[in-house]
């Protein structure tokens, strides 16, 4: 009798613990989430072509510059405040998107800065990716309406980027305005070229106020 006894309390607890085990067993496993995407280069930021403040006068300018002249595409450069001045950096220009732009220009109206642009060359395959993330950065703190990119680097994910950057090629693809600046990119894709150019342009808002 003692010795079944001794049997019952032994297996009591063996029996509790494959309990247990088996319930943790069954448990479900939460994967855990996937780790955040590395933070963009600072260069991604539209502000570091920004060497000069608008309504600086030429000699502030901290780059050798020359004048150039300027033809512009009325249906994206046409400029509000004029006829401006326009000079290119004799040399290389701000780092802009991780890559030296190909075409930097400083424009003038009525002796004050009151425009950037820059253009830059993205691979083919990259380049919606690029603008996404870039227009996400962008329109985080800023009101950007009519946006083709805004939605976020969640736009170009699931489909080909060749296909993403003809939907935008000539068309507006990241617009708005941040502390009286206004900012608007479009991209263009050259014939025979496997490359595309982002074209990023900032004006003074009111360039009046600059005067």
């Amino acid at each position: 009798m003692n010795y079944a006894l001794l049997h019952v309390r032994w297996a009591v607890p063996a029996v509790t613990a494959i309990m247990l085990a088996a319930c943790a067993a069954s448990k479900p496993q939460i994967a855990p989430p996937p780790p955040p995407p590395p933070p963009l280069d600072a260069s991604y930021d539209w502000h570091v072509l920004l060497i000069a403040p608008f309504g600086s006068v030429l000699k502030d300018i901290p780059l050798a510059v020359h004048e150039v002249l300027v033809f512009r595409d009325e249906a994206h450069s046409e400029s509000p405040a004029g006829d401006p001045e326009c000079y290119a950096v004799s040399g290389t220009g701000p780092r802009f998107l991780m890559r030296s732009p190909s075409s930097y220009l400083l424009c003038f109206n009525r002796g004050k800065l009151s425009r950037i642009e820059a253009t830059v060359r993205l691979p083919e395959k990259e380049s919606a990716q690029i603008v996404a993330d870039a227009c996400a950065l962008w329109t985080k703190n800023a009101h950007a309406p009519n946006t083709a990119a805004s939605a976020g680097p969640e736009r170009a994910q699931g489909s080909e980027g060749s296909e993403d950057s003809k939907d935008l090629e000539g068309s507006a693809a990241c617009e708005g305005a941040d502390g009286g600046i206004a900012f608007a990119a479009h991209i263009e894709r050259e014939p025979n070229e496997e490359d595309s150019h982002l074209t990023v342009r900032l004006d003074a808002a009111d360039p009046a106020a600059d005067r």
